[in-house]
């Protein structure tokens, strides 16, 4: 999987169009709103986006022609997407996984399942710790303005 994520071209993006809902100094508030390309789109199913009709995003960067109620359109890479998924489904779910495989067979199935818990637990702790840093790495940017 991760050999699939890193022969991507940067280039591949996910654009979501949506309505500027506050606009700040060093980022702005982007409201998407889902659209019928949810359905066609292949990463819907790694993607939550599409189960819900509209979600804040939050773009980084100083866009100071930007008016509150503007469309506008947002993309991400598809990489980046992956990348998200992987860290909040894959990896927790082996994480757990190993531990629960491990401590089953040292401690009995209570101890390991209870052991699988507090390391997912953990894992997504440990996630929200570092959220400053993933959301450097995890970023939208505006492609374009358009007129409501």
């Amino acid at each position: 999987m991760c050999d699939f994520i890193s022969e991507m071209s940067y280039q591949e993006t996910v654009r979501h169009r949506g309505i500027v809902e506050h606009v700040g100094k060093e980022s702005c508030l982007i409201r998407i709103l889902q659209t019928s390309a949810c359905s066609s789109c292949s990463a819907r199913q790694l993607c939550r986006s599409s189960e819900s009709k509209e979600k804040l995003v939050e773009v980084r960067g100083h866009y100071p022609t930007l008016e509150v109620g503007s469309t506008v359109e947002i993309a991400g890479s598809v990489r980046q997407g992956l990348r998200a998924s992987v860290l909040a489904y894959i990896v927790p779910l082996v994480l757990m996984l190993v531990v629960l495989f491990i401590v089953t067979s040292c401690c009995g199935e209570l101890h390991g399942a209870l052991a699988a818990l507090t390391a997912l637990a953990l894992y997504y702790v440990v996630l929200r710790l570092l959220k400053d840093k993933l959301n450097r790495r995890f970023e939208f940017r505006i492609e374009s303005r358009r007129e409501p």
